[in-house]
This record gives C-alpha cells, structure tokens and sequence, in this order.
C-alpha cells in the first residue's frame, strides 16, 4: 500500500502536510525531520513553502523551483537592451554572447549568472541563438544615440523608481 502512493505522489504529499501539523503543534523541526524520517532541510523546505503558497505549494508538480533574481521590470530592461543591439548599448562589438549578456545583467542590475543560466533565460525571452550578421555598417547612428540619450535613460530611472517605491 504504501509503495503504491508513494509512486502516485500521495504519500510524499501527505508527508509534507504531517509536518506542517506537527509545526502547528509546536514542534522543531529537528523533531519533526525524526518523526517523518526526513532530512531537517526538507522539512524546513515544506514549511517554507507552506509559509509563501499555503497548501497548494505542497501538492505534487507545484514546485517551482527557485524564483528569478531579476525583477519583470528588470528583464524588460534586459529585452530593450538586447533588442538595441551592442553597439547601440555602448559597445564595439558587433554581437551578443552570453558571456556578455552575463556581465551586462551584472553591471545593470548587481545580479550574477551562469552563462549557461544567461542562455536558457535568453530561451524564456523569446531569443534564439543564431549566426550573427555583420550589418553594423548600415546601422542608424540617429536612432542608436537616441536610445543611449533619451530611451535608455527613462527606463534605467523607471527601474530606480520602482525599487525605491
């Protein structure tokens, strides 16, 4: 019986929501890990996750996983920019790498990636990795000093204003 809810995710769930009862009654959860044979990191998981989503985060495929480091504002932010291009960014090159999009996140933004992390939240923007093209030479110097004076400015002090407010 019990092999047979442990494959259908019954018995993990049930586990979570015992220690969850058994916080509620005071216990540690040093006691509650010995009770329910279970590492006090889990335990201190499934708590933490009761805390942040109520029992609905305890329930089989409700994981998440770890939330993003940037804000929706902050990966907007990272769209315009990579949508601008380097050049237009302020740089000589005429493609994005990752590494670069890494170190630019950094400097923006105070957050570090992987690169192989850069890449995958690349995927969850909507970009492709692709061969670049070398059309720098037919780029509009107008519109790119535009973006470095006028529209990159007002969304680095909309950025500013939301984290301060």
């Amino acid at each position: 019986m019990m092999s047979e809810s442990a494959k259908d995710g019954a018995y993990r769930v049930s586990k979570r929501i015992h220690s969850i009862l058994l916080n509620s009654e005071g216990r540690t959860s040093g006691e509650i890990s010995k009770v329910l044979q279970a590492s006090r990191e889990k335990v201190s998981e499934w708590l933490k996750i009761y805390d942040r989503q109520g029992i609905h985060g305890l329930m089989e495929g409700q994981r998440t996983g770890r939330p993003s480091r940037l804000s929706d504002l902050q990966k907007i932010l990272v769209c315009d920019i990579l949508d601008s291009g380097p050049v237009a960014y302020g740089l000589t090159t005429g493609i994005w790498t990752s590494k670069l999009i890494t170190e630019i996140i950094e400097w923006e933004f105070g957050i570090k990636y992987h690169d192989g992390h850069v890449r995958k939240l690349l995927q969850e923007f909507g970009f492709s990795v692709q061969t670049p093209k070398r059309l720098l030479a037919a780029a509009d110097n107008e519109k790119r000093m535009k973006w470095i004076s006028v529209t990159y400015p007002k969304l680095k002090k909309k950025l500013v204003q939301k984290a301060h407010g």
